[in-house]
């Protein structure tokens, strides 16, 4: 099932060693506050301190309670407060304010705030104005990656792509910075950097900063390229339906610092259970990249290969028993378990993806992206939207339609004036598209613009009439060759290129750029293209002495603002292709819903 690639591919890093440090820096901090103590956790911090140091390790060394952050007062009757917390201005209010509580009544206590992965200024700040600078110790803990697989490393800041690009709050640069630093201190150094975009260029002169600050080290590199790319280079592929397996378990029950959650109904009992999504897993290794259509295939396949390994049992000796049961079985349960899930999991999905609605949702995405059939394609999202089914998928349709048609046409929905600060959003970031003045109406706006009041309209389009940004996708689709020929079968079972992650209508932008870049060890020959995604591309020899060696095979792809599981499926797909080993380093996973949600203000 796995596809075949060449097999001269070099060998990954361990990246094990970034948990290590991450966990040994926690305790070291710990240990700072001697004695017994109660620790709060943000929220969006627990899946991600799991995966660093469990509930025993933190109590060897002294935690006596753990709450989560709720940001009301708080229970504990501990003597010693351990705050472990994000950067965050509201949160460190609520610490100053059990502060100065306790004060009032007379209380003391010892109070440690640690801040990771690093501290702001605007934090000190606030603890000063609320006269509690000097009762709190504040520290960082610089755990900015986390190793989520063998190839996939993540900062876990989902919100960078919202402070960042819809913002213009560029205080994350310097943390994408130190990530990088970290990566080619164990890993490096690196021989080249590629990059497009705005923040990718001010992340590269961050990295270049600390790195000539620090000394540099000769040794033996395990990372040959960097590519860094802007997440606002390549809108189209996050807001396409995933339809790769592991895309599909995001999309649907949503992976967490690399566990899923799987409930009842995937379970076949009464319980939901959590489950580790990685390379470990050998039945979801061989099926995470490929496309649904060939899952139950495999699987069906799988459990019949199980079933004849249980049935070697019948006629065995006591001996051959005996090391059937020492050696095959224990093994054996454990992939039954692991397939009866993803059996569970993949009927849920078709449950969810196969009925009519879908269909016509991929075909109108199609469509969409091929440039074919555009007025069925809006009278399909009008309807989406008159039927109010899911405002995020109609956002996502509707953005699409923009993007592709370089603002087609649009206006706000049934979904009511409290969603005016999101369209704005959308609009700002570049997600809907202003048209052209002089463009006509087209029959989805007449329409659309008639599901709220004249004066609604009206006030809607004036809040929309600035910050125009123009889409360049049908242009850059032709350009780069995005859409493979309609008039061509496209085999699933056997892909020919990186489109079969979206079933052979779409090879991703981000992917497709990564392929010519690397190609063509540069951005030379693609001018019109980097002028049509407005530029800062860029491409630095940093260290010459390096030859065409096996690191230089392993490339290190850093998404600022998210990055999906579709695209690394489709650099998996390269990687084989072209002897390449792609690992992906992210600011987060995203899809399209965390996309959309990242930007939604709906406060009436």
């Amino acid at each position: 099932m796995a596809h075949t690639g060449r097999r001269d591919a070099p060998e990954l890093p361990d990246f094990s060693l970034l948990k290590r440090l991450a966990r040994d820096q926690l305790i070291y901090l710990l240990e700072q506050l001697p004695g017994k103590k109660d620790l709060f956790i943000d929220a969006d911090l627990m899946s991600l301190l799991d995966r660093i140091a469990n509930v025993t390790t933190l109590k060897q060394h002294e935690v006596d309670k753990l709450y989560k952050v709720e940001l009301k007062p708080i229970v504990s009757t501990s003597d010693q407060l351990c705050f472990l917390i994000r950067p965050r201005i509201q949160t460190v209010k609520w610490i100053a304010d059990i502060v100065n509580s306790d004060k009032a009544s007379g209380r003391f206590r010892r109070y440690k705030i640690i801040f990771t992965p690093q501290k702001f200024y605007a934090c000190e700040t606030v603890l000063e104005e609320q006269g509690v600078y000097g009762d709190v110790t504040t520290d960082e803990w610089a755990f900015y990656l986390l190793p989520l697989d063998d190839d996939i490393i993540s900062l876990e800041l989902p919100e960078f792509f919202r402070d960042n690009f819809l913002e213009g709050d560029q205080r994350w640069v310097t943390t994408a910075g130190s990530a990088l630093r970290l990566v080619y201190s164990l890993y490096g150094p690196f021989s080249k950097v590629y990059g497009i975009g705005r923040c990718a260029k001010m992340v590269y002169e961050s990295w270049r900063d600390q790195v000539e600050d620090g000394e540099q080290k000769a040794r033996q590199p395990e990372i040959g390229n960097v590519f860094l790319i802007d997440r606002d280079v390549d809108f189209v592929t996050p807001l396409c339906s995933q339809v790769v397996y592991e895309g599909l378990v995001d999309d649907i029950f949503r992976i967490k610092c690399g566990s899923v959650e799987f409930g009842p109904e995937v379970t076949s009992s009464d319980k939901s259970l959590k489950v580790m999504v990685n390379s470990q897993d050998k039945v979801f290794n061989e099926i995470r990249n490929e496309h649904f259509s060939n899952v139950f295939g495999f699987l069906s396949q799988k459990a019949r290969n199980l079933q004849t390994a249980y049935d070697k049992r019948r006629g065995m000796d006591i001996q051959q028993m005996k090391t059937f049961v020492s050696e095959e079985l224990k093994g054996l349960k454990q992939e039954h378990r692991l397939l009866s899930l993803h059996i569970g999991a993949s009927e849920c999905i078709m449950k969810k993806k196969t009925k009519q609605d879908f269909q016509e949702l991929l075909k109108t995405e199609h469509s969409l992206l091929e440039g074919f059939e555009v007025r069925e394609c809006i009278s399909f999202i009008e309807e989406h939207i008159n039927r109010q089914i899911s405002m995020i998928d109609s956002l996502r349709l509707l953005c699409l339609l923009s993007i592709t048609e370089n603002g087609e046409s649009y206006k706000t929905s049934s979904y009511g004036i409290e969603h005016l600060l999101t369209f704005a959003n959308l609009k700002q970031i570049g997600l809907l598209v202003e048209q052209q003045p002089g463009e006509t109406l087209t029959v989805m706006e007449s329409k659309v613009g008639k599901l709220v009041n004249d004066k609604t309209a009206g006030k809607l389009t004036d809040a929309f009439s600035s910050l125009a940004k123009k889409s360049n996708f049908r242009a850059l689709s032709k350009r780069l060759v995005l859409i493979p020929k309609s008039g061509e079968e496209y085999d699933l079972r056997v892909p020919r290129d990186m489109a079969y992650i979206f079933s052979g209508a779409y090879i991703p932008l981000s992917c497709k750029l990564i392929e010519q870049v690397l190609e063509r060890d540069g951005w030379t020959g693609l001018e019109e293209v980097t002028r049509m995604l407005n530029g800062h591309e860029f491409a630095v020899t940093v260290d010459q002495t390096q030859i065409k060696t096996d690191p230089q095979r392993i490339i290190l792809v850093m998404f600022l603002g998210g990055c999906t599981y579709s695209e690394i499926s489709a650099l998996r797909f390269l990687g084989r292709e072209k002897g390449y080993k792609f690992i992906v380093l992210t600011t987060a996973i995203t899809n399209s819903a965390r996309l959309l949600e990242a930007l939604l203000d709906n406060h009436a």
